[in-house]
């Protein structure tokens, strides 16, 4: 089969490499109709997370059709249609029971190395190097998926891919940065970033009852996708953010700040310019201007909700600030099982569309190109969807 292959910083291939097997008797084999290339996929096109090896199958947003079923599989059967969640999730451990699905104790089998650098492990993970797991990633025309009755969500043929794919990451990771902000009615929600999750994240932040919602961006077109998204729009350049967000709330800042950046944040402040050295020199591993930003603007009592990915090492982290003024943080890997039901129902009853996102479709051998789309901002790049049937 053809598969989209890691093999270095900024180094991605389509090649061809043996197709899929089943492995455990819980498995399916799904052939891919359509996958994305994620804002998480380009850190490793960048070379920023660790024990990826050369030949990695990337891609953890996809879905498509089941071709093959292990004999111990009991509500998946061959030529259903389903999405599959990024987090691999045996159902059973304390934390499925507990519906923190990203957190699975039995899926990651090189826990080991995880522990090592996080203290504990989380799940394992589709496509997204060797400390969650190793796991052959969708950006493929198959994929073997584990444990298929507690991760694969079946969908109605009526429904197109592109209103159902994202449910495999994107749309649950904005909803769940708007739940972690225990958005109420009437309040202000600030978005740091109009990429997929940022422009997903407005829209959630509004279903969950937010008046106002203001997105701070960099580029002009994201900031015009963040607009029609139904966000106010500051460019997050200009040098006074703070300042500006007080006068938008009245001095008294956010209720809700969404951090949709995560470790690659760009600016031109000093601390960003810190961070570029810093990262150099390995004394740090993140970029986390977006999440300085919030927790300053955020209103005392307010919450802090990140939903960018942070892999490493933080520095300047302002956390007087954050115990000075109460607030509240909440973060981490998406249990994208606990919403890939209740956000399908709003889908299929015409309350959610995430297919506005979407810039740009190509066939699967053109992801390299789509690599390059994404993490240079090109062609007015938001969202790229990859379909290995072109």
């Amino acid at each position: 089969m053809k598969a989209v292959c890691w093999h270095g910083k900024e180094d991605v291939r389509v090649e061809s490499v043996p197709d899929p097997e089943i492995l455990n008797p819980r498995d399916v084999i799904v052939q891919v109709t359509s996958t994305a290339i994620c804002g998480s996929d380009l850190h490793l096109y960048g070379g920023i997370i660790p024990s990826m090896e050369s030949g990695d199958i990337l891609g953890h947003e996809f879905m498509g059709r089941v071709v093959e079923v292990g004999r111990e599989v009991k509500r998946v059967r061959v030529g259903d249609r389903v999405v599959v969640p990024f987090p691999i999730a045996c159902g059973q451990c304390w934390f499925c029971r507990n519906d923190q699905w990203s957190l699975c104790d039995n899926t990651n089998p090189n826990a080991h190395l995880a522990c090592k650098m996080f203290g504990h492990s989380p799940s394992g993970i589709f496509g997204y190097s060797h400390l969650t797991g190793g796991y052959a990633g969708g950006q493929a025309e198959y994929v073997r998926v584990p444990f298929a009755d507690v991760g694969c969500l079946q969908v109605r043929d009526d429904l197109s891919d592109e209103q159902v794919l994202f449910l495999s990451d994107i749309l649950p990771t904005a909803y769940m940065a708007a739940e972690n902000g225990q958005i109420r009615n009437g309040d202000v929600v600030a978005v740091w970033g109009a990429g997929p999750v940022g422009l997903l994240a407005i829209r959630c932040a509004y279903l969950l009852g937010a008046e106002r919602v203001i997105c701070l961006e960099r580029e002009q077109y994201r900031m015009r996708r963040a607009e029609e998204a139904g966000a106010e729009t500051m460019r997050v350049d200009d040098g006074e953010v703070l300042d500006l967000l007080r006068e938008k709330t009245a001095g008294r800042g956010p209720d809700v700040c969404i951090e949709a950046v995560g470790m690659e944040a760009h600016g031109p402040s000093f601390d960003a310019m810190y961070d570029r050295v810093a990262q150099g020199l390995f004394l740090e591993t993140e970029r986390p201007v977006a999440l300085r930003q919030a927790i300053l603007a955020c209103r005392k009592g307010g919450t802090v909700s990140m939903a960018g990915v942070f892999g490493g090492l933080a520095d300047k982290i302002p956390f007087g600030a954050a115990f000075n003024k109460a607030l509240t943080m909440k973060m981490g890997q998406t249990h994208v099982h606990r919403y890939m039901r209740p956000l399908l129902e709003l889908i299929e009853r015409g309350r959610l569309d995430a297919t506005f996102i979407i810039s740009h479709r190509l066939p699967l051998s053109d992801a390299p190109r789509g690599y390059e789309l994404f993490r240079n901002k090109q062609d007015h790049c938001t969202k790229v969807v990859l379909q290995p049937g072109l």
